[in-house]
């Protein structure tokens, strides 16, 4: 008995610890020597054999316990570690679900009443149409369903009025945000989940455009309100907010009187204004509510001259409901309402203002990322490259995103003014004399370029041109637009004028260029890149220093499921140190989808590859004559604007200069339009890979036939020999397959499998610009070039494994590479040689 009872005072006791050594036996620890091995697990939590009888031998309290019961004690800590952070992992999983089936259910309950709504209406209209004539009753019955009272005008001048619009806006707004005051339905592509964004909406059959978002958030509604609030940190069209009158609303509100500007987002259409009420206030169930709605009359806004420039938008009730919850963190639901006065632009470009999903991903949907971002950023989840803070490099990304911004509207605020004025021409030139560079928030870094800033743009539209595959196309091959000489100039004008470094000697650049990455929002639907153009110098005594270009870049909406967003590619001359207050002089294209429809999904994801043609099997011919009315319908504006800094003597020089420089890169861009249209509507070049083609089925045949014949073994492992399954199954194949001709002086690609593309990073288009020589490094050229006549004389030649490299610079490594020629129908003709690259994968 009493060695029972010691044995429990032991076992209760603080100072003594128990585990089981791998007999299973107890070991027990007293305090001191925890607190040992605490501060050793803390520094190396898997110590070696060595390490642990170091540590016996340096601890004297550790002498009468052996290294291999110090093992079981390393062995148990890092289990119970484990244990605890999955033990946490749960619970925020668990918070989320809670959080997000909370949402889920009064979805369900907002959708339940939608429906018993419809109901009731319906049962209206149907007794209505039995009691009252046809025509009478038409009349009658929309009148008494679609009517919506307006809402009342006040005067804005008087404080009284202000609070009565201001609770007005709230009943409103909340009404939105939480029931049924607008037919919402589900936005395509968006599946909620506790990983996800949030649930979205957008609306139909209203007046105006609205899109509704709810989501979990980790930050408190504060936080969250005055992240939310502060509208040009993530708004990227947000040019300017203003508040001209704030005070309380004698309710623990606020109330303030705002001005807002938009950028247009093409050259062809005037930037939009708003004058607002905004009306912060916290529920008496803890949340807090931001709403906003526009006021009646013209406001007090800016000077006439330059509201000249805007067309006064209406804002419906909107706002932002922010709830906190329990355990942390808050649920938000955002509305945004507006009326965008479509009349007021051309024809074309209406669906780009009566397009509910376009304002969901610009502003909806965006807002809600943004404080998402904010959230991961503040709890240390976001890592980016260069030992860069997210925070510059967030700004980095605004501040390239509002210079473009800047540059495609030209407001005669900003200094901006017209050089060519003629109507019928189609690139507009515009000058500014007093463009400042360098970041607001730091105006003693700023920079005033001594002549000033020469801005050359158009807008097209495109017919038929998957707006991602163009970003991605633009993006991946510079060299395919791009004047290399220019895009220097600009560099070492801006260079030599910021950093008091001489301008650039003379330099050859060849066209190459290097991505190197730098950061992504945490969608993926934002890149911030450095590209650096490689430039060799053309005299010898510089041959030592170096005249690579670096540019900054942010490229965005090259996800083709991405609903709504439009497609961009903008960067700038930036020195090679990388300074935060370095100036940015940006340029680029922008891409916007102009279908305000919910269009096809196959017909919408078409890309020029082999995928379209094997998402379907033998209704292929059906699947192109069904298509091509909705893909005759896809349409898109590009804009197009690049920035030349010059001195005051070279302003004509550098505007003929810009003007023909832009000319070149529309040709560019419309010949690579044409190409990658899936009409298949740009010249052909090389064998016509399109989906669906026997061409693309008859060379399957033949490099799966021939790769039989050389080496006696089947490439594709398939049951059928029909083409389209032979296709099918190469275009899946794991290894990297590559064709490439022999006609040419230089072996060119002219196909590649799913896997062979993605090792290249680059499309089929663009594959057909590649050579052989351009893949493989030294080593991997002269095996090539050792094995080629054994290659040609046998059919087929194994080569070793070595290092290539992908179009963007990264190096590919592989295990083996096969060899073997590809054999036309008659078994005799050589049509081209193919290589399978096994195992590869980026070093």
């Amino acid at each position: 008995m009493a060695m029972a009872i010691a044995h429990h005072r032991e076992s209760s006791s603080g100072s003594i610890t128990r585990h089981l050594d791998s007999s299973g036996k107890y070991v027990r620890y007293t305090a001191e020597q925890v607190e040992a091995l605490e501060r050793v697990y803390a520094e190396c939590p898997k110590p070696s054999s060595l390490r642990r009888q170091q540590l016996v031998r340096d601890c004297p309290i550790l002498s009468n316990i052996e290294p291999k019961q110090i093992k079981v004690w390393f062995q148990n800590r890092r289990c119970r570690e484990k244990q605890r952070k999955e033990a946490s992992r749960l619970q925020t999983v668990n918070r989320k679900l809670n959080a997000m089936n909370k949402l889920l259910m009064e979805e369900n309950d907002r959708l339940q009443k939608q429906v018993s709504q419809l109901v009731c209406e319906n049962g209206f209209m149907r007794q209505q149409l039995q009691t009252v004539p046809a025509a009478a009753t038409t009349d009658a019955s929309c009148d008494s369903v679609v009517t919506t009272p307006q809402p009342s005008r006040r005067d804005a001048n008087n404080p009284a009025g202000l609070l009565s619009i201001a609770e007005e806006t709230l009943a409103e707004f909340l009404s939105k945000a939480t029931g049924t005051a607008v037919d919402w339905v589900q936005m395509p592509g968006m599946k909620p989940g506790p990983d996800s964004v949030g649930i979205f909406a957008i609306s139909q059959s209203c007046g105006g455009v609205a899109a509704r978002a709810c989501g979990l958030v980790s930050l408190e509604p504060s936080k969250i309100a005055e992240i939310l609030k502060d509208r040009p940190s993530w708004f990227r069209d947000c040019r300017s907010l203003e508040v001209f009158t704030m005070f309380p609303a004698g309710n623990g509100g606020t109330i303030e009187l705002v001005y807002t500007q938009v950028y247009a987002p093409t050259t062809l259409a005037p930037a939009r204004d708003f004058w607002t009420l905004r009306y912060t206030i916290t529920l008496e169930n803890g949340s807090l509510v931001v709403c906003e709605r526009s006021l009646s009359g013209s406001g007090a806004g800016p000077s006439e001259a330059a509201a000249a420039q805007f067309v006064r938008a209406e804002m419906l009730p909107s706002g932002y409901l922010i709830r906190p919850c329990e355990g942390g963190g808050s649920i938000i639901h955002i509305v945004d309402h507006l009326n965008l006065e479509a009349w007021n632009v051309p024809e074309v470009l209406r669906p780009l203002y009566e397009s509910s999903k376009v304002v969901a991903q610009k502003m909806t949907i965006a807002a809600l990322r943004y404080v998402r971002q904010i959230a991961q950023e503040t709890s240390g989840e976001v890592v980016y490259g260069l030992g860069r803070q997210p925070a510059v490099l967030r700004t980095f990304s605004q501040r390239l995103s509002r210079g473009f911004n800047d540059a495609v509207n030209g407001f005669n605020d900003n200094g901006w003014s017209l050089i060519n004025c003629e109507g019928a021409e189609d690139v507009v030139l515009t000058v500014n004399s007093t463009k400042n560079f360098g970041t607001t928030s730091n105006p003693a870094n700023s920079l005033t370029y001594p002549g000033g800033v020469l801005c050359a743009k158009a807008s097209m539209l495109l017919q038929n041109v998957p707006p991602a595959v163009l970003v991605r196309f633009l993006r991946e091959h510079r060299s395919e637009w791009a004047d290399f000489n220019i895009d220097a100039y600009s560099a070492a004008t801006l260079k030599a004028n910021s950093y008091a470094y001489p301008g650039m000697r003379p330099t050859r650049f060849t066209g190459s260029q290097i991505i190197m990455p730098l950061g992504h929002t945490i969608e993926h639907e934002e890149l911030l890149e450095v590209i650096r153009l490689e430039g060799h110098p053309m005299v010898q005594e510089d041959a030592f220093v170096s005249r690579d270009i670096h540019l900054l870049q942010i490229c965005s909406g090259i996800d083709e499921n991405a609903v709504g967003a439009c497609s961009e590619l903008v960067f700038a001359p930036i020195d090679e140190m990388f300074p935060d207050d370095a100036p940015l002089l940006p340029s680029g294209f922008r891409i916007i989808p102009l279908d305000s429809r919910t269009s096809d999904a196959k017909g919408s994801q078409r890309t020029l590859d082999l995928t379209s043609s094997l998402e379907v099997g033998s209704g292929t011919s059906n699947t192109a004559g069904g298509d091509a009315s909705s893909s005759q319908s896809a349409r898109s504006v590009l804009t197009i604007a690049f920035q030349f800094p010059f001195e005051s003597s070279m302003q004509d020089n550098v505007a003929n200069m810009a003007h023909q420089y832009v000319r070149s890169v529309i040709s560019s861009v419309q010949r690579v339009a044409m190409a990658i249209s899936p009409s298949g509507g740009g010249p052909a070049l090389g064998p016509k890979l399109s989906p669906g083609s026997p061409e693309a089925l008859t060379l399957a045949h033949w490099i799966c036939k021939s790769y039989s014949f050389q080496l006696g073994t089947e490439l594709i492992k398939s049951d059928s020999l029909e083409c389209d399954s032979l296709l099918k199954n190469l275009w899946n194949h794991q290894d990297a397959i590559l064709c490439c001709s022999l006609k040419q002086s230089l072996p060119v690609f002219l196909f590649a499998n799913q896997a062979g593309l993605d090792m290249l990073e680059t499309t089929l288009v663009a594959l057909q610009d590649i050579t052989l020589d351009k893949i493989f490094d030294e080593s991997g050229r002269k095996a090539l070039c050792a094995d080629f006549p054994k290659l040609m004389q046998q059919g087929f030649a194994y080569l070793p494994g070595g290092i290539c490299a992908s179009t963007m610079g990264r190096h590919v490594s592989y295990e083996q590479a096969v060899a073997w020629k590809v054999l036309e129908a008659d078994e005799t003709t050589v049509h081209c040689l193919a290589f399978s690259f096994i195992n590869w994968s980026f070093v």
